[in-house]
């Protein structure tokens, strides 16, 4: 038995208590099951029924429970489907239906990237050799995201093959403009083969974005406390990105400026500037090719902190 709506269980009485007015001859033939208040509705004939000028607004529908799975809805309702009665007939409770039926506010992105020295901080962590790239991430319309991204690598024994990050974090609009974003980011080597090395590291990161005219300009630091793996030291990074697109074309050209003091330092004296100049051409929405100057102070070692020109091709999705 289904339940129908206060709507469709008025207008389905209304429908039958016209029939037993309009033909009296039909009520001995109509089955009602007093223990439910169920009408069988299966073998009534209405296509001769005259319901015209019938007077409903004194009829009793309290506590008649329609059954509609035998209803012939081409002879009732010609112009709708069974499903289509069924769908008219139940209650829709609007607020838990929007909750439900809408959107979760959950996004999901990933990027894959080979790039032809992987370069961070203006250090080669590939050996000068082909990288592959790639990462996840999932954010929600509040701003809260988390991810993970992964690297080829040449690390050695202690580092092995492959650079895993793991990081979530929060990232919205503080006003108008300006966009904040802060997280925490866990630098993870799982291939090396030194047991007992501690290789892995945590580092807390912040940045604000804006828009200078047609420039786009990020603040950003990173900040390593004291852990073993980096020998009981810290590290802080502080560093300026620009981007700007060439309008009408699908071409846009970038700007890095970064500064280290701590243990990551390029230079003897513990602290180093990198930098960096790139361009991008978009070959379509999501596909994209780089290439990118990055150098860095202190001691050039070749395929370690040289500089050089460094290619990417890209995708996104």
């Amino acid at each position: 038995v289904m339940l129908t709506s206060i709507r469709g269980l008025t207008a389905a009485s209304l429908f039958v208590t016209t029939a037993l007015i309009s033909a009296p001859a039909l009520a001995s033939e109509i089955a009602v099951e007093a223990e439910t208040n169920v009408i069988d509705m299966s073998d009534i004939e209405t296509s001769g029924i005259d319901t015209a000028g019938i007077d409903t607004a004194g009829i009793d529908t309290a506590g008649i429970v329609i059954d509609i799975a035998d209803i012939d809805v081409n002879t009732v309702m010609p112009e709708l489907t069974a499903q289509e009665v069924v769908r008219i007939s139940q209650d829709v409770d609007l607020e838990k239906e929007s909750k439900v039926g809408g959107e979760s506010g959950l996004e999901l992105s990933g990027n894959v990237a080979l790039v032809s020295d992987y370069r961070f901080r203006g250090v080669s962590f590939s050996d000068g050799d082909i990288a592959l790239q790639g990462g996840i991430d999932l954010a929600h319309s509040s701003g809260f995201y988390v991810g993970t991204w992964a690297s080829t690598i040449s690390g050695g024994t202690a580092f092995g093959e492959l650079e895993l990050d793991v990081y979530g974090g929060w990232s919205g609009d503080v006003t108008e403009g300006l966009t904040f974003d802060i997280g925490l980011l866990y630098y993870i080597y799982p291939t090396g083969d030194i047991p007992g090395a501690d290789t892995d590291y945590f580092e807390p990161y912040a940045s604000i974005s804006t828009t200078l005219g047609p420039v786009s300009a990020t603040l950003g630091a990173a900040y390593a406390w004291d852990q073993d793996s980096l020998g009981n030291s810290d590290n802080i990074y502080v560093y300026t990105d620009f981007e700007v697109g060439i309008p009408d074309t699908p071409v846009s050209l970038s700007a890095h400026l970064g500064y280290t003091d701590g243990v990551f330092s390029t230079d003897t004296d513990g602290t180093s500037f990198d930098w960096g100049l790139g361009a991008s051409y978009a070959v379509t929405d999501s596909l994209s090719l780089g290439v990118n100057y990055v150098d860095t102070q202190g001691p050039s070692f070749e395929d370690f902190t040289d500089a050089g020109f460094f290619f990417t091709l890209s995708y996104s999705m």
